[in-house]
């Protein structure tokens, strides 16, 4: 069956022997992520080299994210590896003491401005609020807190303040090497972490263009900021080019229960502005040890399909776990079945009819769309496109139709592997200038199963080696 929402898979030691790597990419991963976070440069390279092999071997279209660390800020390291904090017990976090010496009593922080960004009676959550603790004073560099929920807290575990407000800038000094290697790696999509704002975005884009990368960039909403009002969400998702709800951080700083309505309003705002969206952290988390997920994660890859994500993301349980392929698959089939449900083929669209257009592309892609959806036997809806953007907003209308989207170039194709609905396929420059009908009957039979006699809804442009040219519909019988 077609399978309309994508599926981004992390890569790590797991995946890093090649038979597991295939088998992913064979049970129908989308986007492979490079975590920026673990491994070093030669391990990204490698691994975006036997991707992209593997990819022309399965002849599938294979995006490559790399995703940066941005300002993680982490507690150093306890002597015994881990401590246990009571709670109402006292504890410290200093930013200036030995970085191998935490006890139960005091741990080193990492990021030398936190106690300038704190308050008495701010909220601290670490280990995405396992542990939390209350900020009682602040003298010099250290941070006097009480505990408030316990635990065992163990190296580098991330601290988040509850509320957001912490004042890391979103592009570390590792973070602008690392967009070197991306650039060097020929990433499809960037992922920047913890973006306050837009001009967090555009200062990354300009890193990432400067270091020769024309990656897509995609915005991580992480930050309490980043959700903080309708204003701040549209700056982010325009100065973007794509973003992730990255569920974990976001969750501790603005709390699970406004998580909901914020990941809902999120895709429901990135659907109206053209953006593509992916919903990501801890979705099928437990099947890094287990072969088959919780009904639980279930029926929450089912509400970010029927809310009409993107893309649904795998971090550990493909980086680390122990049956990566089996995540896969259970995820590939859990999409397909929420995807049967009429909300997922029904949502509404009505907004786009009253819409005003800027350009023709906009304007053809919605007409192929609305007729695809309402004359009967169309079997497909078929683009021929240059950068992928005819595809991008056919991919926001919901339909139960695919979108097959044809283009000569190898980067267009990989971009698109991310928008829902869509399914990439290559044609070549000179078809796409002689016969269009007959090249893309060629192309469609071949690589799809579509068969002469078939009826399609065909856009394409005037001038097809020019970007956003595309002016025709038509109705075609193959």
């Amino acid at each position: 069956m077609f399978r309309r929402t994508k599926i981004v898979a992390t890569l790590g030691p797991a995946t890093d022997e090649a038979h597991h790597l295939y088998d992913i990419i064979e049970a129908g991963v989308n986007i492979v992520r490079l975590n920026f976070s673990h491994g070093d440069r030669e391990d990204h390279v490698r691994r975006a080299q036997m991707v992209r092999k593997i990819a022309k071997e399965l002849k599938v279209n294979v995006a490559v994210l790399g995703d940066l660390q941005g300002p993680k800020i982490r507690i150093a390291k306890f002597k015994n590896g881990s401590a246990l904090l009571k709670e109402k017990q006292p504890f410290i976090l200093d930013t200036a003491s030995d970085a191998n010496a935490g006890d139960e009593h005091q741990v080193k922080v990492d990021y030398e401005n936190l106690p300038q960004d704190l308050k008495p009676n701010d909220v601290l959550w670490l280990d995405d609020g396992k542990i939390q603790l209350h900020v009682e004073k602040i003298e010099d560099t250290k941070i006097y807190t009480q505990v408030m929920l316990g635990g065992t807290l163990s190296n580098k575990k991330g601290i988040n303040k509850r509320g957001g407000g912490l004042s890391a800038d979103a592009l570390t000094e590792k973070d602008k090497e690392d967009i070197k290697t991306a650039a060097q790696i020929n990433v499809d999509y960037l992922a920047v972490s913890f973006p306050r704002n837009g001009q967090d975005i555009q200062y990354a884009r300009e890193l990432a263009q400067k270091a020769g990368s024309d990656a897509q960039i995609i915005a991580k909403v992480e930050r309490a900021e980043a959700v903080a009002s309708e204003k701040a969400i549209r700056d982010i998702i325009h100065a973007s080019d794509a973003i992730m709800i990255a569920r974990g951080d976001l969750g501790v700083e603005i709390g699970d229960p406004e998580l909901v309505a914020v990941q809902k309003r999120l895709i429901q705002l990135c659907k109206e502005l053209n953006s593509p969206v992916i919903t990501a952290t801890q979705m099928m988390e437990s099947m890094i040890s287990s072969s088959m997920p919780t009904r639980a994660e279930v029926m929450d890859v089912a509400n970010a399909v029927l809310d009409g994500t993107d893309a649904v993301m795998l971090s550990a349980e493909t980086a680390s776990g122990a049956y990566p392929k089996e995540t896969v698959q259970a995820m590939a089939e859990v999409c397909l079945g929420a995807e049967r449900h009429p909300q997922a083929q029904l949502q509404s669209n009505t907004n786009h009819l009253a819409q005003n257009f800027h350009y023709a592309e906009e304007a053809t892609a919605f007409c192929a769309m609305h007729i695809a959806n309402h004359l009967r036997d169309v079997k497909a809806i078929v683009t021929l496109t240059e950068s992928g953007k005819t595809a991008l907003i056919m991919s926001r209308i919901s339909s139960t139709l695919p979108i097959f989207a044809l283009s000569p170039h190898k980067k267009t194709l990989a971009t698109m592997a991310l928008f829902r609905g869509v399914q990439p396929l290559s044609m070549s420059a000179e078809k796409m200038s002689s016969d269009i009908a007959q090249s893309t009957l060629e192309v469609l039979q071949k690589e799809t199963y579509l068969k002469k006699g078939d009826q399609i809804v065909l856009t394409f442009g005037d001038n097809m080696h020019a970007v956003g040219s595309t002016n025709t519909c038509k109705i075609v019988t193959l």
